[in-house]
């Protein structure tokens, strides 16, 4: 099976010391969409660096669609289309220039109607014929990520495309990725808004200082190393309620009331808990898992 990034042994050291990666084996199939997650420091950007061929490696295996970046380096950059957390355009160009130029680096003559596609997606359309340097901050992180896809690569990379950006930007661009996606398009994307990932990945890797700490679908994650957030309010005769708490359950500072973590393993007890005393609670509130929660929780202990 050819995979649309397969990573094997993949480190990165620089002359300072310092070791960006140790030892990545990491495989992205087809038609996923993935995402990156960690810190600042933990690597993500210097593995997204690399496989895009912006960075240098110091040892290991990198290809996308079984293109290995080393011997087949033009072909690999073909199928990939990149947004980098740091904004560079050509400041000389207005917006449709730059993606017509773009999609001749590719060898794409007439894109035309792709790129329109892409302006009026992107809330560029209005945008398109001026120059980049006259757009704003928002404006310019629509257009890379415009820029990414001129040529219609298999893999499309963001890392961190909404840094920075408004609401609605974000929400318009995580739609039009879900239907990208859902063409074929395989995504990968790097992000601080842990929410962000919870909601659009199938998969998630979690990454700290150079190594990846879990890699495993988000619903497994969450079943795995996720908790639920906990509140109960009882009725003044609740004493009784207070003797036989289960585990991760304690009284609230108000009085009254019970709070915690449950477990998304062990909510069996708390159940059994709340049937025991069930006359004596008038409300229940029970927030679901968060990535963010498993996020530190991993992190943490790594």
């Amino acid at each position: 099976m050819i995979h649309a990034l397969e990573i094997q042994h993949l480190t990165k050291s620089y002359d300072s010391g310092v070791k960006a990666l140790t030892d990545i084996n990491l495989t992205i199939e087809d038609g996923e969409l993935f995402a990156i997650l960690g810190p600042n420091g933990a690597g993500k950007s210097t593995l997204i660096n690399i496989a895009a061929q912006v960075v240098r490696k110091s040892g290991g295996r990198v290809s996308i669609f079984g293109c290995d970046i080393d011997r087949q380096p033009q072909q690999a950059k073909m199928l990939l289309g990149y947004t980098p957390q740091d904004i560079a355009l050509d400041m000389f160009f207005s917006v449709r220039e730059i993606l017509r130029n773009h999609s001749g680096y590719y060898g794409l003559r007439h894109n035309d109607a792709w790129i329109n596609e892409l302006l009026e997606r992107l809330g560029l359309a209005e945008h398109a014929d001026k120059n980049s340097r006259e757009l704003s901050g928002g404006m310019k992180r629509r257009l890379t990520v415009a820029k990414a896809l001129a040529h219609k690569p298999k893999l499309l990379i963001l890392d961190e495309p909404t840094a920075g950006v408004d609401v609605e930007l974000r929400h318009a661009l995580w739609v039009f990725v879900r239907e990208l996606h859902a063409t074929g398009t395989t995504v990968i994307l790097t992000t601080h808004y842990i929410e962000e990932a919870q909601d659009l990945a199938g998969r998630v890797a979690i990454m700290n200082h150079g190594r990846v700490v879990a890699c495993e679908e988000t619903e497994k994650l969450l079943a795995d190393f996720g908790s639920r957030q906990v509140r109960v309010k009882l009725t003044e005769a609740a004493g009784g309620a207070m003797v036989d708490l289960p585990e991760g359950l304690r009284m609230g500072e108000q009085g009254g009331e019970v709070i915690g973590e449950l477990s998304t393993k062990g909510s069996r007890p708390f159940f059994e808990w709340m049937a025991r005393h069930s006359e004596r609670i008038e409300d229940l509130q029970i927030e679901e898992a968060r990535l963010e929660d498993v996020f530190l929780q991993l992190t943490r202990a790594s």
